[in-house]
Parts: C-alpha cells; structure tokens; sequence
C-alpha cells in the first residue's frame, strides 16, 4: 500500500527521499514487485523493514497524515521479522545450491540437517508462547518440516 502511495506522484516520491536526508547511504524507496519466484515476498518485507523508519518519517508530513492509521503497527513488525527469520535460512541454501556450478548432491545432507536444525529451533521458540500469531507460525513450521521430511 505505502509502496504505491510513496511512488504515485513524483512529489510523493521526492517526498519520501528527503526524509532519508543523511540517514542512509543509499537512497531506497519501497519496491512495488521482484522477480516473481518464491521468495519474493521475503524480499518485499526485507526492503520494507529496512524502510520502516523512513516510511513513519513520511508519514509525518500532514499531507500523508491520512494514511498513518494503515501504517504497520510494532507487532506487526514484529511479526515480519520473524517471518524473514524463519525464511532466510531456506532462501540461503536455496540461493546457494541453485548458484553453484558444480555438483552438489555431497552437500544434501549438511543442507537437510541444518534446515531440519533451523526448523525444530523455530518451533521450540514458538512453542513457548501462547499468542495467535506464534500459534500460526509453529503450525507453519510443522507443515514445513513435514514437508521437508518428504
């Protein structure tokens, strides 16, 4: 939603690049869609969690001051975190296996062990905790490694 609203108008645009003023190296607005595979909303919420101070900053100007009831609240921030934590390891070792030249069937079961590792972590963390949203991931997480299992 902030990704269309930040890039609708050029002002907008400009806008949201003056609240990065010396804050960041790099001048970065929020990216409307990746390169479609299935790991792409994880980059999304990478690029948005990175952006998330500067979008509240934008948000500060009246003319935006609307839009700042559909800004993500912290736990939902919380909750994007977590998601990216339970997928970077896949995205590595997917990245990894499909980048490499060579053969790579001797690496299987170092892969396998430290994504089963990864996944029992996960769902031990979330075991713990009794909200909704820990509910959904661990469920999450049991359907993963059954299918991992596979």
């Amino acid at each position: 939603m902030f990704a269309l609203l930040i890039t609708l108008t050029l002002s907008c645009r400009n806008k949201f690049i003056d609240c990065h003023n010396v804050k960041v190296c790099i001048v970065a607005i929020p990216v409307l869609d990746v390169k479609t595979c299935w790991n792409s909303i994880l980059q999304l919420f990478e690029r948005a969690f990175r952006l998330r101070e500067l979008t509240c900053e934008w948000l500060q100007h009246p003319q935006y001051s609307d839009y700042w009831p559909l800004f993500t609240t912290q736990d939902e921030w919380t909750i994007v975190k977590y998601v990216m934590e339970v997928l970077g390891p896949f995205r590595y070792w997917t990245l990894w296996m499909s980048n490499r030249h060579t053969v790579t069937l001797h690496h299987i079961i170092t892969v396998y062990n430290d994504m089963f590792h990864h996944t029992d972590g996960i769902m031990g963390a979330f075991a713990k905790e009794q909200t909704q949203w820990n509910e959904d991931l661990f469920s999450a997480m049991k359907l993963a490694r059954q299918k991992l299992s596979k």
